[in-house]
């Protein structure tokens, strides 16, 4: 076991403000691996595995998207890393050259996904707009003042 996997599956949960049948049900869908598990088989789980939780909620949260493309996201990024380091470590010039495409394709496909979720999100502001555009219309016909003031 890693000195640095020292949280078992309630510790990280509890962390991360998440059950530990979400940090199971991650791992099953691949999404999250601990880092090692104890002489028992129980799961520990690293600083590292932690901010991936996070990340992963924080994917959740700010996209709203589903997890098989948070698992889609995870992947790019985790290639984005290692291609990082791969630079780090000192490569031939054209291979530095297929890296930096590589990156940019990745980072390309990150930002369509983004910018879908975007569109989709402004579709449903548009029609909350609408809704309540006609909700003013029946509360003036009704006389009804409108206490909310439309943003």
């Amino acid at each position: 076991m890693t000195d640095d996997a020292r949280y078992a599956i309630g510790e990280a949960a509890q962390r991360a403000g998440v059950s530990t049948r979400t940090l199971r049900y991650y791992q099953e869908l691949g999404l999250l691996t601990p880092s090692a598990h104890s002489p028992g088989g129980n799961r520990r789980y690293s600083e590292t595995d932690i901010a991936r939780l996070l990340r992963i909620l924080e994917l959740r949260n700010l996209l709203g998207v589903d997890l098989e493309r948070i698992g889609e996201i995870l992947r790019a990024e985790d290639r984005l890393a290692e291609l990082r380091d791969e630079v780090q470590r000192g490569i031939s010039r054209k291979r530095h050259q297929q890296v930096v495409e590589e990156a940019l394709t990745l980072n390309g496909r990150m930002r369509e996904q983004v910018r879908a979720k975007l569109h989709e999100l402004e579709s449903f502001l548009d029609e909350l707009d609408a809704k309540a555009a006609r909700y003013r219309e029946v509360a003036r016909d009704l006389g009804v003042a409108d206490t909310a003031a439309a943003s």
